[in-house]
């Protein structure tokens, strides 16, 4: 049960283009308590038929720009296969620091941007 819901919960989060990552490896590495290669792994996994899915609905919908893709796609398989490299060569507790620090640092800039965005809004309301 528990399996079920920390799929469901990254598929939605991935369905919705935020990255399902960020909920599935942390809740694999606290609740099934794998090794942080095998709860990456699995995410990589995952992310394949829910991102076919997801880019199905997108492109239903004409919510994707096929002129932006095609580059960022291009680099992003370089940098796969270079992240890939790296994380294959570092032990497993720096690989999970490392992500944790990703997270964070993803997490706050998060939390300013909405604040700008807030602030923006605000400021032409007045």
């Amino acid at each position: 049960m528990l399996l079920f819901l920390i799929g469901l919960a990254s598929g939605i989060i991935s369905g919705m283009g935020i990255g399902g990552g960020a909920i599935l490896i942390p809740a694999l590495v606290f609740f099934v308590n794998p090794d942080q290669h095998i709860a990456q792994s699995v995410n990589l996994l995952f992310f394949i038929p829910t991102a076919v899915i997801a880019l199905i609905v997108h492109i239903k919908n004409k919510r994707v720009n096929f002129k932006l893709t095609v580059p960022i796609a291009i680099f992003g398989l370089i940098g796969a296969f270079l992240g890939s490299r790296l994380a294959i060569a570092l032990p497993g507790g720096s690989l999970k620091k490392y992500f944790g620090i990703f997270l964070l640092i993803l997490g706050f800039y998060e939390m300013l941007r909405r604040d700008k965005k807030r602030n923006k809004e605000q400021g032409k309301e007045n």
